[in-house]
């Protein structure tokens, strides 16, 4: 059961990538606080499941965020149907495994374009109305492969730090306007994805836990409470951090 915060009950939260995932456990935290939850995604059919699987309170939206110059068009369709957006969880992302040297520029510019300029794009439209009212809280997610080196995952690397350094220069910029801009990291977290890849590979989630000070994979609502907490009022004079959710991972030896 996620943590309780009075004061996110009734609020609009926009969750992009929410149907699955750590957005799904994302998602499930606000509609079970109480909040008016809308998940946007590409998935239409992962989208009706967890609508279905989350209740009344959870709308989806079946949209594709790498189109950039339609995203005015989706705020303005969401403030019609729900209202003024208070929160943005931006969470949609893609990844690609493979080796710097074999990497086109196609492929590199797709992650980018989807994790780095569709962010911005979003947040940005979904800003103006908030810096109007003078009121907004958005939360990025990033990952620990912006925080140490990680083999052939350049493109995701590369836009998760940029998305790092866009939180910090936006919660400097639209500080004045009441919105406040912070950053999860995650580090490993037991999901589908993940734990398909440590069975096959015991020994990388030995090593993966031996530099865990707290010895554990994490759970998705560990996430998912660290962005309640940064949504709500609790976190009221916090902006521009980067919180790592990784059971120490980042700093272990």
């Amino acid at each position: 059961m996620a943590a309780t915060y009075e004061d996110l009950r009734g609020k609009n939260i926009l969750v992009t990538g929410g149907a699955s995932g750590l957005g799904y456990a994302i998602t499930r935290a606000f509609a079970q606080n109480q909040c008016n939850v809308v998940v946007v995604g590409r998935n239409e059919e992962k989208l009706k499941v967890a609508k279905a699987q989350l209740g009344a309170n959870v709308t989806s939206m079946v949209f594709d965020l790498n189109q950039v110059e339609r995203l005015p068009e989706l705020v303005q369709q969401i403030r019609s149907s729900v209202g003024e957006i208070d929160v943005l969880v931006n969470n949609a992302g893609i990844n690609q495994k493979k080796e710097a040297l074999s990497v086109s520029d196609q492929e590199y510019s797709d992650v980018i374009h989807t994790n780095q300029t569709a962010v911005f794009a979003i947040t940005r439209e979904v800003a103006r109305p908030m810096i109007h009212r003078r009121s907004g809280n958005i939360i990025m997610i990033s990952s620990m492969a912006s925080q140490y080196g990680l083999p052939k995952v350049i493109g995701y690397t590369a836009s998760k730090a940029a998305v790092e350094g866009m939180t910090r220069a936006l919660a400097v910029e639209w500080s004045p306007f009441g919105i406040r801009v912070n950053c999860i990291a995650p580090g490993f977290i037991v999901t589908a994805m993940s734990s398909k890849a440590f069975d096959s590979d015991p020994e990388r989630k030995k090593r993966v836990l031996a530099r865990t000070p707290m010895g554990v994979l994490g759970e998705p609502a560990d996430v998912a409470n660290a962005a309640l907490f940064l949504a709500s009022a609790q976190s009221k004079y916090i902006t521009g951090v980067v919180l790592p959710v990784d059971g120490g991972n980042a700093i272990g030896f």
